[in-house]
């Protein structure tokens, strides 16, 4: 598999994101703050080359995107020390709301007291199949 940073896709908002925005990078991948923050200091883990999903990813990239996504948690938990947890979540899919089809990783940073019942975290993406 090809994990070069050669395959860009025009009009796409990743794939020629402006290099001062984002916050740390490797070789493979960076990191923004979400344009629309679910919480505050809401982290995307984008991997530079442009495929849909994170299952078209190479090993390489899928590292690189960890290395970032554990580097983002530590420096939100630097930044604001009421980080009590995060949700980490990909949509893959339109079914599964992806908007942007390049790949990317959200790191939610959650405090307590954020929602009323945090219970069942991501499985409230299906409304009524969070509570068990």
């Amino acid at each position: 598999m090809n994990e070069s940073c050669e395959n860009k896709s025009e009009g796409c908002p990743f794939c020629d994101f402006p290099k001062d925005r984002t916050i740390a990078q490797n070789e493979l991948a960076f990191v923004i703050r979400d344009r629309y923050p679910v919480t505050p200091l809401h982290t995307l883990v984008i991997p530079e080359r442009h495929v849909s999903g994170w299952f078209d990813l190479g090993a390489s990239e899928m590292k690189a995107c960890n290395d970032l996504l554990l580097w983002a948690k530590d420096a939100i938990r630097e930044e604001d020390a009421s980080v009590a947890g995060f949700n980490v979540g990909v949509n893959i899919g339109e079914a599964a709301g992806q908007t942007i089809f390049h790949c990317h990783i959200h790191l939610i940073p959650r405090r307590h007291g954020d929602v009323e019942n945090p219970r069942g975290g991501v499985r409230h993406v299906i409304p009524g199949k969070g509570n068990y």
